[in-house]
């Protein structure tokens, strides 16, 4: 759980950063959130993974206190995206990342 922690932590700064940032300072800073944010998404499916009972529902999954937790720390805009991949990881869907 720590290291989801600390991915989740390391994506907020780095999004914290690319709003304050533009050119290519800011480009590089959205480049850090995106990996952070995805390793953070990667350790997520893999607590998931540990799960039992799993959640079999989007709004089970919302009531767990770990994913309330995130949810109150993200920045509006990146909310949906969260939802997204906690919708995949709850129906299974495994989704592959391209760079």
């Amino acid at each position: 759980m720590r290291r989801i922690d600390e991915y989740f932590e390391t994506a907020m700064e780095a999004w914290g950063m690319m709003q304050k940032t533009t050119g290519d300072e800011g480009a590089e800073w959205a480049e850090r959130f995106e990996r952070y944010f995805y390793e953070f998404i990667h350790e997520l499916k893999n607590w998931w993974a540990t799960l039992h009972p799993k959640p079999t529902t989007i709004e089970d999954a919302e009531e767990l206190p770990e994913i309330r937790k995130w949810m109150e720390q993200l920045p509006a805009p990146l909310q949906l995206n969260f939802l997204t991949e906690l919708e995949d990881i709850v129906d299974g869907i495994d989704t592959e990342r391209f760079d």
